[in-house]
């Protein structure tokens, strides 16, 4: 898709609109004018809407509906570091409004600019023209070194999470995220949870991590290969900078032929104008001055573990019947796949 999908706002997800457009009057230029509300079509946790105000295109973010657990759905903590990296070079829509009073629209909600784009979900770029394939994927990566550049300190976002630790906390999170939605037998999931504490590296970095770093959560300029913005903040935090490399890096380690896994594993790059994944570290190396990316394949590893409890819960939640998403217990197959790859990669010498 090069365009993400409106909609009529759904049932589930309506507010008092007259409300808003009350609240928003001297807070956004042309509100006393009225307004107009659409929504997002897509898989966002949290209901996202374009509303129209005095000519100019904003988009609203709140939390969904219903009793949320306490630390899910954060739209305050995705508006923080939208908002401070908007004094930086990282491309991100600029914040206009955080408003926290449940009374206005029944949850808190943020406002930010809309930005003008493209949005590919396909790593591969199947709908793109292919000279801009291989420079497209470049200012991805050099979009990551930026995020991972910024002084975190300098910005505001010394409580924006723990400064050391994360890998730790993350598979110590992930594993009983996995073990309180877990089916059945699943050995390769139970070989990594084993894995991963005893081989995690000793070198703690701490950047801001985006926690979902890919294609699909990037907006392209609308003709140029490169990157505008960055979006989905949800799974944001500090934390180790190699995780989001990783994680970006997935598709080279999972099977094209896979149902649903926008992998690129077994396919000719090269003749399609794609990097390899050496070109990738590479890139990185070279806008973020390292070196070196060490631990790789551990990092690969934790990457496919923390995905794959991840979509276990999506499949869990569906055999309850309460999932979002109708192809969520395809989702669930996926799961045992990538802890199956996540195994694989640990044990490479």
């Amino acid at each position: 898709m090069s365009e993400a999908t409106l909609i009529d706002v759904l049932p589930a997800h309506r507010f008092d609109e007259a409300k808003l457009a009350a609240y928003l009057k001297g807070r956004i230029p042309g509100a006393e004018n009225g307004m107009t509300v659409q929504q997002f079509q897509g898989g966002q946790s949290n209901p996202t809407y374009l509303v129209e105000i005095g000519g100019k295109r904003y988009v609203l973010r709140k939390k969904p509906p219903g009793k949320l657990l306490p630390s899910a759905h954060m739209v305050e903590r995705e508006f923080q570091v939208i908002n401070a990296l908007g004094q930086t070079d990282v491309p991100v829509p600029t914040a206009r409004l955080l408003c926290e009073d449940p009374d206005v629209i029944g949850t808190a909600f943020y406002i930010m600019d809309h930005v003008e784009g493209r949005v590919y979900s396909q790593p591969l770029l199947p709908d793109v023209a292919i000279e801009q394939r291989m420079p497209i994927h470049r200012s991805m990566i050099q979009t990551m070194a930026q995020l991972h550049n910024v002084d975190w300190k300098a910005v505001g976002l010394e409580t924006y999470g723990k400064a050391e630790g994360y890998v730790p906390r993350q598979i110590k999170r992930w594993s009983g995220q996995f073990e309180a939605s877990r089916t059945g037998d699943m050995p390769s999931m139970d070989a990594l949870m084993a894995w991963l504490p005893e081989n995690a590296p000793n070198d703690d970095q701490t950047t801001i991590a985006h926690g979902d770093f890919r294609i699909g959560n990037l907006i392209l300029h609308p003709d140029e290969p490169k990157v505008v913005a960055i979006l989905d903040w949800e799974l944001a935090t500090l934390g180790h900078p190699l995780s989001d490399l990783a994680y970006c890096c997935l598709p080279y380690h999972q099977p094209a032929s896979a149902e649903g896994m926008r992998g690129m594993q077994g396919l000719d790059l090269k003749a399609r104008n794609i990097p390899e994944e050496q070109q990738v570290l590479d890139w990185y190396c070279e806008f973020t001055g390292r070196s070196e990316v060490p631990d790789w394949n551990f990092f690969l590893a934790f990457s496919l573990f923390r995905l794959a409890a991840i979509l276990q819960g999506v499949y869990h939640r569906a055999l309850q019947g309460n999932a979002s998403n109708a192809d969520a217990l395809e989702v669930g197959k996926r799961a045992s796949l990538l802890a199956d790859i996540g195994w694989s990669i640990a044990q490479r010498k």
